[in-house]
């Protein structure tokens, strides 16, 4: 019998890191021991005790615990345990369960950072990230800066927040959660009612560098992009709109909480008839609007804007645009180009010399054949290339 209990004891007994059950024997201040299986005893103590302890509050004799095994065998003879290590186990098998099956949770968030919020989820660490924010915490900063969003997300520092565990990796210790998933989710009956191409009516609620926003509808909220609030050029939205606007706008796109709208969509293109109205040749009075190093941005009526560039404003080399006009200043240039499909018009300043083309060499008659003089052509450096027009958002437009 007593070789049976034996061979039984070394066949099942515990290694290092496996959680076992067992039924509390003691419970103590210092220590509870727990038998496991009737063939051995556990002791969990110190602080593998204290930190596993708000699961077990309340711990009573015959009570079933879970345990990770941290020692065989420890200097009084029994197995070495942790409630700390059984609950990192059990809150790693719970956040994949909850990333299964996407359901809502409460975490806190603990501390903030440039990239979002730190969060726990029970006994484990996690981070909320800024673009995972629900529209009503997602911070508007103008142009992005880190200090700006920092100093915005860390009123949140001891709130809590409703999340889905978005990813997870035990491996690598990460836990990735998100708001914006639960506001999705909230609001996909909503957001069946609208379809691209459909017109709504909101409030201007924002303004930054790159565009407004507009909350419109049951709390949704749309983008319309700077370059989809009119037809012409403008620097900011701020030149167009002011918030508490109540506008019209087009849905042009809806990507999961995204939406994305277009003023100038409700408007006819006053390009499709720039032709009707200007022509190339034709000598026009424009206000210069905006200065650029590489030329002048031309307001030739409330929605045409043209370009003159740095080459077409003087007959002489000019190395300062300032110096040649000031915002403000009305001319009179020549249309050079139209281009209705770019929304592009070329300006010259009126009375200034064509640049002249150089004709194309008659290859037979003005160049030398390579074979009639091999060793200049082996000794010529190469032409030094003239500087290009430096590439910015506005040389892009």
């Amino acid at each position: 019998m007593f070789k049976t209990l034996l061979q039984q004891y070394f066949k099942n007994a515990p290694k290092t890191g496996d959680v076992v059950q067992g039924n509390v024997l003691s419970v103590s201040k210092s220590e509870i021991k727990v038998d496991i299986a009737g063939l051995m005893i556990g002791t969990v103590r110190g602080r593998e005790l204290a930190a596993g302890m708000q699961s077990y509050t309340g711990l009573k004799l015959g009570d079933t615990v879970e345990a990770t095994v941290i020692d065989e065998e420890n200097e009084n003879g029994e197995i070495e345990l942790s409630f700390r290590a059984a609950g990192f186990v059990r809150a790693w098998d719970q956040v994949r369960e909850l990333a299964r099956s996407q359901a809502t949770i409460e975490v806190k968030v603990l501390d903030a950072n440039k990239g979002g919020l730190m969060i726990t989820l029970g006994p484990l660490p996690g981070f909320l990230p800024v673009s995972q924010l629900g529209p009503d915490n997602y911070p508007r900063v103008p142009g992005g800066d880190k200090n700006k969003i920092v100093e915005h997300i860390r009123q949140f520092v001891g709130k809590t927040f409703r999340v889905k565990v978005m990813d997870v990796s035990e491996k690598e210790d990460k836990l990735i959660v998100s708001e914006k998933l639960v506001w999705e989710e909230e609001q996909k009956d909503v957001l069946g009612k609208y379809t691209v191409g459909q017109t709504i009516e909101g409030t201007v609620s924002a303004l930054t560098s790159f565009g407004a926003f507009m909350e419109f509808g049951e709390g949704l909220e749309g983008l319309i992009h700077i370059s989809e609030i009119a037809w012409q050029r403008i620097d900011h939205p701020r030149d167009v709109l002011k918030i508490g606007d109540t506008i019209k706008a087009q849905i042009i796109q809806i990507d999961g909480s995204k939406i994305f709208l277009s003023l100038k969509r409700l408007i006819d293109d006053p390009w499709k008839i720039v032709k009707e109205k200007y022509t190339v040749g034709q000598t026009v009075r424009g206000k210069v609007i905006k200065i650029n190093p590489f030329g002048l941005f031309v307001e030739l009526d409330a929605e045409i804007h043209g370009l003159a560039h740095i080459s077409d404003i003087s007959d002489q080399p000019v190395t300062d645009v300032n110096e040649v006009a000031h915002v403000g200043d009305f001319l009179n240039f020549e249309i050079v180009s139209i281009e209705p499909a770019a929304h592009r018009l070329g300006l010259r300043v009126a009375g200034l010399k064509p640049k002249e083309v150089p004709a194309p060499l008659e290859a037979a008659e003005e160049a030398p054949a390579v074979a009639e003089a091999p060793e200049v052509l082996e000794e010529a450096p190469a032409p030094a290339a003239e500087p290009a027009v430096p590439l910015t958002e506005e040389t892009k437009e």
